[in-house]
């Protein structure tokens, strides 16, 4: 049996009436949206100042994700550690792969009473090749670390967001 134009359109848009149905009834509300448990937290939390590469790129994507502080009650102090691991070794003991470990410990406190609000730590790996040349296996590296950084910053906000409702006022 083959559908005519319009029947086709009918038929989809009856199956989005019943999608945006389904969905609506889950309880489904946006994280940040109203009634969402992150509920004007946007621009709330000051990340600590970075004090190297990795750190500038952690902050300025908890920053993209959290929004810009303005006068941000809260106060995200963390310290960064990474390793490298190396993982893919030829017969002659050259190194060709690496793993990238990372390891943010976390505090969130109280910007005016100093009360320390949450702590916690998130950790993830990523990795790179090193076959090629020198500026490409350092390209490579660079570009690890700051996969990595992004993320911890991405777990850092998924578990800060998951735990707001017992850090907020």
């Amino acid at each position: 049996m083959t559908l005519s134009p319009n029947q086709t359109a009918s038929r989809r848009g009856m199956i989005a009436l019943v999608g945006a149905l389904a969905l609506s009834a889950c309880g489904f509300t946006p994280v940040f949206g109203p009634g969402g448990q992150a509920e004007g937290l946007r621009g709330e939390i000051l990340v600590a100042d970075p004090g190297d590469r990795k750190a500038f790129v952690f902050v300025a994507r908890m920053e993209d994700r959290l929004g810009l502080p303005e006068a941000a009650p809260y106060l995200l102090d963390y310290t960064i550690s990474v390793r490298e691991d190396g993982v893919g070794i030829t017969t002659e003991r050259a190194t060709t792969r690496y793993n990238v470990l990372g390891r943010i410990d976390y505090t969130l406190k109280d910007r005016v009473t100093d009360a320390e609000l949450a702590k916690g730590k998130v950790e993830n790996f990523t990795g790179y090749s090193a076959t090629g040349s020198i500026i490409g296996e350092i390209s490579a590296t660079e570009d690890a670390y700051e996969r990595l950084m992004v993320i911890l910053a991405d777990q850092l906000v998924t578990e800060l967001i998951a735990t707001a409702p017992d850090w907020r006022k």
